[in-house]
């Protein structure tokens, strides 16, 4: 099964500045890329364990007694490292979004070159797809998704045209959504307005915001002291989470301070932001929007 190369992949894992008997975690498997690196750095006693619910994911499973594939998803990182008998961790390392692999699996219905059903799952476990997201959400949460994970000015005109077109008979794939939606896609931008809509329905569908705050809240629980967090992220709001979680441990709003005007915070930086250079990207289209963010628990 073939996967594209994995993004940041040395900057990612010098980031986690492994120990060769240490424990850590990469919560997006996926062709394993990141994995085969850390595990090329841990010594004989050192573990890995990785996370991925996508069932495509088993056939990259690496063959050594170090490591171990846990097919969940990582939003329960926490649960699942304790049924395997894991409380601390020196490191985690997530490279958030979709895989090359899933955006190329024309069925899966990730991307806008291929007519493919409305699915956009990415563990076939789930009841929502993006079938019941198009045709049984309410127009004004269609509004709210498009708006919040699309960035689309004209997210209420989309919404009441999927409510108006979807009256008569169901829109049942890919093709039919960009037909019905064929008005508010200019030739000269239909595909960055797709990308922001397929965008919108997927996170919607995979509740990406939700698992990534469960994420990062739990990952604070379970890294040691001085254990590192190395993510990659690969649009704003995503982005903008990680940040504010490694700054102050908060999502909204600003901590209670001290009457020194201090307060604690749970993370230190490592790194500034890291991004791919020209020649990465050339070499990787995937990686143009890649934004690394490393810290270290305190």
């Amino acid at each position: 099964m073939e996967y594209h190369n994995p993004v940041l992949l040395k900057e990612t894992v010098d980031g986690l500045n492994i120990k060769p008997d240490g424990v850590y975690v990469d919560v997006t498997f996926g062709g394993g890329g990141h994995s085969r690196e850390i595990m090329k750095r841990l010594g004989p006693n050192g573990k890995l364990f990785a996370f991925d619910q996508d069932e495509d994911a088993q056939a990259n499973v690496i063959d050594d007694p170090r490591f171990m594939l846990i097919p969940e998803n990582f939003g329960f990182i926490k649960r699942y490292l304790r049924f395997h008998g894991v409380k601390a961790v020196d490191g985690i390392l997530a490279d958030l979004g979709v895989s090359s692999h899933q955006f190329d699996v024309a069925e899966r219905g990730f991307s806008t070159r291929f007519d493919a059903a409305l699915d956009m799952r990415m563990s076939q476990k789930n009841e929502l797809d993006a079938f019941k997201v198009v045709n049984e959400y309410e127009e004004k949460d269609l509004k709210r998704m498009f708006f919040e994970y699309g960035d689309l000015r004209n997210a209420g005109a989309l919404a009441a045209r999927i409510a108006e077109a979807r009256k008569d008979t169901p829109i049942k794939n890919t093709g039919e959504l960009k037909e019905v939606l064929s008005r508010f896609l200019p030739a000269h931008k239909s595909n960055k307005i797709l990308a922001q809509i397929y965008q919108a329905i997927r996170i919607e569908v995979n509740r990406e915001m939700d698992v990534l705050k469960d994420f990062l809240e739990q990952s604070l629980e379970v890294l040691k002291p001085e254990g590192r967090l190395s993510v990659i992220s690969y649009h704003s709001l995503e982005d903008r989470l990680v940040k504010r979680y490694m700054r102050n441990g908060m999502f909204e709003g600003e901590p209670e301070r001290d009457m020194f005007g201090r307060f604690e915070v749970p993370f230190k930086s490592i790194e500034k932001l890291i991004i791919p250079t020209d020649e990465e990207i050339k070499q990787n289209n995937r990686a143009r929007s890649a934004k690394l963010r490393v810290a270290e628990k305190i």
